[in-house]
C-alpha cells in the first residue's frame, strides 16, 4: 500500500509550523514545503524526535513557475501520495498599489493564488482515492476590500471562494475542504508586508499554535469555514449589515493609520 503524506506549504514559520506539529502529533506523516531548507530541517528534526514519521523536506520557492513541478517531483522520488494539501503559504505588502514594487505584487498572486491553485487540483486524483482534504489558509482580509494592501486582499478573496466552491465539487468525492480565515496572528507575516502590529492586533490576534489547532479540528470536522477567535467570527456577520462603501473608507483610513 502507498504511503500517504499531508503536504504542508509555509511550514518554516508562523502558521505553517504549528500546524506541521498539530497534523504530526495526530499521526500524519509530513511534507514541508517551504524556501528556508535549514528551518525545515530541524522542524523535521524536531517531529521526528518527538517520536513521529520522518517528514519529507521539499525546499521550494513558490514563486516559481515550477515550483508544483518540484514538488510532485519530490514526492514521486519518496514513493508517496498526497492524502492532505494544506496550502498555508503567502504573504503580503502593506502600502499603496501604485507606489509598491509590480513584480512583488505579482509574486503575492503567485504565492497565494497561483500555487494554491495549483497544489489544490495537482493531486485531486490522490485526495479522492484516499478520501483526504484540502485546507486553505485564507484571512478574514478575503471578506474585505483592502486599501494599502489591495492585492494581499483580493488573493485572499480568491482563497475564500475557490475553496468554497471547490468544496462544494469535492464534497460528492469523499474530500474535504475547509478555508482557515484567521485574524492578526503574531508571526513573520507583519515583517515581510512592512507594518508594525497596533492595537487592533492585541484586541483581535490569536496565537498560531491556536490557530492552527483549530484549523485543523475543522478540517476534521469537515467545516466550511474556520475563523479562530470570537472577535473575528463576528466580522462576517457585521458586514452584512454596513454598506460596502462605509467597509471600503473605513479600511482605507485603518490601513493609513499603519
Amino acid at each position: 500500500m502507498t504511503e500517504r503524506v499531508t503536504l504542508i506549504t509555509g511550514a518554516s514559520a508562523g502558521i505553517g509550523t504549528e500546524l506541521a506539529r498539530v497534523f504530526a502529533s495526530n499521526g500524519h506523516r509530513l511534507a514541508l514545503v517551504a524556501r528556508r531548507a535549514d528551518r525545515l530541517t530541524t522542524l523535521a528534526g524536531e517531529i521526528a524526535s518527538a517520536g513521529g514519521t520522518a517528514p519529507i523536506v521539499i525546499p521550494c520557492d513558490l514563486e516559481q513557475p515550477d515550483a508544483g513541478d518540484k514538488i510532485a517531483a519530490a514526492l514521486a522520488a519518496a514513493g508517496v501520495e498526497v492524502e492532505y494539501v494544506v496550502n498555508n503559504a503567502g504573504f503580503g505588502l502593506f502600502g499603496n498599489a501604485i507606489e509598491l514594487d509590480r513584480t512583488q505584487q505579482l509574486g503575492i498572486i503567485a504565492v497565494n493564488i497561483r500555487a494554491m491553485t495549483d497544489l489544490s487540483l495537482r493531486f485531486s486524483e490522490h485526495l479522492i482515492r484516499h478520501r483526504g482534504g484540502i485546507l486553505n489558509v485564507g484571512s478574514v482580509a478575503g471578506f474585505l476590500p483592502g486599501p494599502g494592501m489591495a492585492v494581499y486582499y483580493a488573493s485572499k478573496a480568491y482563497v475564500l471562494s475557490f475553496t468554497e466552491a471547490l468544496r462544494q465539487e469535492l464534497a460528492p468525492r469523499g474530500v474535504r475542504v475547509t478555508v482557515l480565515c484567521p485574524g492578526p496572528v503574531p508571526s513573520e507575516f507583519q515583517e515581510r508586508a512592512g507594518f508594525e502590529p497596533g492595537y487592533d492586533s492585541s484586541v483581535l490576534d490569536v496565537a498560531a499554535a491556536d490557530v492552527a489547532r483549530e484549523g485543523y479540528r475543522g478540517l476534521m470536522a469537515d467545516k466550511r469555514a474556520v475563523l479562530p477567535g470570537l472577535g473575528i467570527k463576528i466580522v462576517p456577520l457585521a458586514l452584512r449589515l454596513v454598506p460596502r462603501g462605509f467597509v471600503l473608507a473605513a479600511v482605507g483610513r485603518f490601513q493609513r493609520k499603519r
